[in-house]
């Protein structure tokens, strides 16, 4: 049964996973997101994203443990050891959300639910998180049988509410309400109950209508913005700026504010 469901809405793709009964993400739930993915990179037409759970009060419960007790199983009978001083490459999970981070087009989270390990690292890929209200919880539990958030959740929870509070959280696998994820920035606004979709389309439209170039190149340098000095965002900030300035659409628009003597939001 297919887990990945792909709608359009005008300009922009909404995206559906589930996997009845208790929405868990596991082995099947992956390539068909990053199948998803890639097509909607390369679908012109598609200007912004939003992922959403498709059970009632789930948006991803978290990934199926009884997964990952198996390859555990398999590895310890396999005598596998870990060099932790090497580094593994990325894996099919990872370049999914790598997919998501890097595509030059919004990719908003409409958190319909519980949102808890692989779930919730799958919000932290997204650009904007909008989480329903409702009592349900969110976060990083995985330290609770003995493993960690191991999909992303260590660097960028932390790089959201700071160390102090992101030690606090995965060491405790202490989960959030979604009144608590706002006050501490995980979610960037509330929804009202059964309202994460409607208020994420609300703003995906928004956002695709903005001129797409200038918005793929702004995710670009945000996003990257934690990641490289001042000094190199800077040049490259100053790079896309210019070739901005030389595009049709930034002329015709910056044309129609002076000769229509507008104000910079009437547009």
């Amino acid at each position: 049964m297919p887990q990945v469901a792909v709608e359009r809405d005008d300009r922009v793709a909404i995206v559906t996973i589930t996997n009845p009964p208790m929405g868990y993400m596991d082995s099947g739930t992956v390539p068909e997101l990053g199948a998803a993915m890639l097509e909607l990179e390369a679908d012109e037409s598609v200007r912004a994203v939003v992922i959403t759970g498709g059970l009632p009060g789930v948006f991803i419960r978290h990934y199926s443990v009884a997964e990952l007790g198996a390859m555990s199983t398999v590895l310890r009978e396999r005598g596998t050891s870990v060099d932790i001083e090497s580094r593994l490459p990325e894996r099919d999970l990872d370049r999914v959300f790598r997919r998501m981070e890097t595509m030059p087009k919004p990719v908003i989270a409409a958190v319909n639910g519980l949102a808890m390990g692989g779930g919730f690292e799958l919000m932290l890929a997204c650009d904007i998180r909008i989480a329903e209200e409702g009592d349900y919880q969110m976060g990083l539990p995985e330290i609770t049988v003995g493993i960690l958030p191991g999909a992303g959740g260590t660097q960028k929870l932390s790089r959201l509410v700071g160390m102090a509070r992101a030690l606090e959280m995965t060491l405790r696998g202490r989960t959030v309400s979604p009144r608590e994820a706002l006050a501490l920035g995980i979610v960037q606004e509330l929804a009202p109950a059964g309202g994460a979709l409607e208020a994420a389309l609300t703003m995906a439209h928004e956002m695709a209508a903005k001129p797409a170039r200038a918005s793929g190149y702004i995710k670009r340098l945000v996003r990257a913005s934690v990641e490289t000095s001042l000094e190199e965002g800077l040049a490259l900030e100053r790079t896309l700026f210019l070739d901005l300035m030389t595009t049709e659409e930034a002329h015709q628009l910056m044309s129609k504010m002076n000769a229509e003597n507008l104000d910079i939001r009437q547009l």
